[in-house]
């Protein structure tokens, strides 16, 4: 089963090619993504890498997390799903209508 890492506190002159070259000592390295910022398409100064077995990706942890790259030291971590961030048509308020109650609500209530 493959398993996601985050990687942070990357050097904005770590490249992918890097990260793939360094997790690939430790195991099979799926895919590497190094975030960047859209509009100045600098690293943000972390990233993911994808590693084939959770195997791999507890020896890439244990190797890497406190590690050096670049002149810093990264930390390397089990990567955390992605939360719901309720786009368009979810969450939020469901229907209308009055709600009735009153009083204790807002600033004019003093």
């Amino acid at each position: 089963m493959k398993k996601n890492l985050y990687i942070g506190n990357l050097s904005e002159k770590v490249s992918e090619e890097d990260l793939k070259a360094n997790f690939s000592e430790v195991g099979t390295v799926v895919s590497v993504n190094v975030i960047k910022d859209k509009y100045t398409g600098q690293s943000r100064g972390f990233g993911f890498v994808e590693m084939a077995t959770d195997e791999e990706a507890k020896e890439a942890i244990s190797k890497f997390n406190g590690g050096q790259l670049d002149g810093k030291t990264i930390v390397v971590s089990e990567a955390k799903p992605k939360r719901d961030q309720g786009g368009p048509g979810q969450g939020g308020r469901r229907g209308g209508g009055y709600r009735g109650g009153g009083g204790g609500r807002g600033w004019g209530n003093r």
